[in-house]
């Protein structure tokens, strides 16, 4: 069960990204309620049925191709039409608003970050702890024991 996990790598990725947005230390009962915070969010946006739609957003969303002929990055726009990096990113940017953002899933991936951000911030060892945790739960019996 979970043989590769690169999650503490990307939790270091996701607190110096934080850091390199200005934001800085917070204590840790902070943190765990910024992450309550975005749980919270997800279950209003999942009351008022508001989820993603993925699909719509990569339908509007422009991809990254490399010409080997000059060594460049392109933009390819869904009708088939190259762009500069400053167009995708607006594109992208818009699309990410109007299909993702404030949905079930946006929220759900915001608990996720702020849960890497204190991991890395912390030097938790996320991969191991996972890894035990779930070799425990095979142990368990049915519900734990519990009812539910």
């Amino acid at each position: 069960m979970f043989d590769v996990l690169k999650i503490n790598e990307a939790c270091k990725e996701q607190h110096e990204a934080v850091l390199a947005k200005g934001f800085e230390h917070q204590p840790i009962a902070t943190n765990l309620m910024l992450i309550v915070s975005e749980l919270s969010e997800a279950m209003e946006a999942d009351r008022h049925n508001r989820h993603a739609d993925t699909e719509a957003w990569n339908n509007e969303t422009p991809t990254t191709i490399h010409s080997i002929a000059d060594d460049a990055v392109l933009y390819k726009m869904p009708n088939g039409h190259l762009t500069d990096k400053e167009f995708a990113q607006a594109m992208c940017k818009h699309a990410f608003e109007k299909h993702i953002k404030d949905t079930f899933e946006d929220e759900i991936a915001d608990a996720f970050l702020r849960l890497m951000d204190l991991c890395g911030e912390y030097g938790i060892d996320i991969e191991w702890h996972i890894k035990a945790k779930a070799a425990y739960n095979q142990i368990r019996p049915i519900k734990h024991g519990k009812a539910y």
